[in-house]
Parts: C-alpha cells; structure tokens; sequence
C-alpha cells in the first residue's frame, strides 16, 4: 500500500472528526499528505493552483506546503460552509491575498478577500518577547499592488491599510462572516488582536489559519495561540 493509501485506511477508524475545534481526520488528510505523501506532487499539476502560484511569486515568504494547504481549504472545503469571505492579517506585498483571491474566484465562489496591514511596516512590538521591530516589512508600494491586482483582474481583493484596531472593528463588522481567516502577522499582540477580533464573525466550521507560531522567529505569535486559542479557549 502507498502511505496515502495508508492514511485513507486509518482515517476511517477515526470516529470523532472533530475534537477541541480541530477536524482531525482532515487534518491528517492534508498535513501527512502534504508532508508525507504524494498530495503536494497532485497539487502541483492544477492549473488554478500554478496560475495562483505564479501571481504570489516574489509577492509573499509563506512557504509553499502552506499554500498548497490554503488552496485545499479554498477549493474543497470552504464549499462545504455557510457563505463567508476571506480574511488576511498581515499581508506584506500581498502575495498571498492574491493567490486566495485567484483560488476563491476560479472555485467560483463568493467570497472576497480582504487583506490588513499598515503596508508601512510593522507598528511597536514587544521588544521582551518578539524578535520583529517596528518598521519591519516595509518598503511597500501600495499603489504597485493596486494596479498589479487590477491587471489580474482580481477585483475580489480589497486591501484595508492601516493598524489593525484601526481598521478591523469596521471592516468586520460590514463583512459580517468569515469562512477563512488566515493570520499572518508574527508578534504577539497582533496575531493576539486579529484572533479576537475575527472570532464572533466566523461561520460553524470556519477556519483560522496561523502562519508564524511554530517559526523559531516569532516566539510571540506562539505565546499568542498558547495563550488564547489554547488555555482561554480551549481550543
């Protein structure tokens, strides 16, 4: 038997999909096949997909097991919810809005996609728990990645500039829910603020993606999910 065919066969003996939030069956079903098994390789050959990659290269550092993952959640699983859009808390160059952006449309959904950042590089951290500083990640051009989404013709990515607590009480509110909600912003009061802020939003199901906990670079973002997702929520 191959390991996918492994996986597939263990996963049937599993009668509690879901446990403290997590689908666990789909879980394994994407993470060991991404890592472990021939998923990725599948991945690589879908037309959406490699168009979607190629809109994100040189636009976005998240890796690309993460954004096979994405695109899973997008094509197969977001069509099992409620209605819901996309959110993105820290966005950079936007990369990685414009390949969910792309995924959410060629999956003819609904959904749209709205990318925070102050696009001005990152506000004040804590300089006793996160190694980021202020001001990293800068050197954006907003007016460039306007017209680069115009050109794509991606008229479902809307990019809400500015802090977080500035924009994202508003902008939520006038959404009204969200099916994805990834999370990329490595200190702990942002990855901490974005958590809270999108909760009461979330579709049953919905799902919340954290990029930066397990980098041995954000220790903060870590601390955030150990101390709200896990001990607060229980989750």
């Amino acid at each position: 038997m191959t390991f996918d065919e492994i996986i597939r066969q263990r996963l049937a003996a599993i009668k509690r999909p879901v446990v403290r939030g997590r689908n666990v069956a789909e879980g394994y079903l994407r993470g060991a096949g991404l890592e472990f098994g021939d998923l990725m390789a599948e991945i690589s050959q879908d037309e959406v997909y490699g168009r979607a990659l190629e809109l994100a290269r040189g636009r976005t550092i998240v890796k690309e097991e993460k954004l096979a993952n994405l695109f899973l959640l997008i094509k197969d699983y977001l069509p099992r919810l409620e209605p819901g859009h996309i959110v993105e808390f820290g966005s950079y160059k936007c990369g990685t809005a414009v390949f969910m952006g792309h995924i959410a449309v060629r999956a003819a959904r609904l959904a749209d996609v709205y990318a925070f950042d102050t696009f001005t590089g990152m506000p004040e951290a804590d300089v006793g728990l996160d190694l980021h500083r202020a001001g990293d990640f800068s050197g954006v051009d907003l007016d460039e990645i306007n017209a680069f989404i115009e050109e794509a013709r991606l008229d479902n990515v809307h990019l809400i500039p500015g802090l977080f607590q500035d924009t994202a009480p508003a902008a939520l509110a006038g959404l009204g829910r969200i099916a994805l909600a990834h999370i990329d912003c490595d200190t702990e009061s942002a990855v901490g603020y974005a958590y809270e802020a999108v909760k009461p939003y979330m579709v049953p199901g919905g799902y919340i993606v954290f990029d930066d906990p397990l980098f041995s670079t954000c220790l903060g973002a870590l601390q955030a999910v150990e101390d709200r997702v896990i001990r607060a929520d229980g989750l």
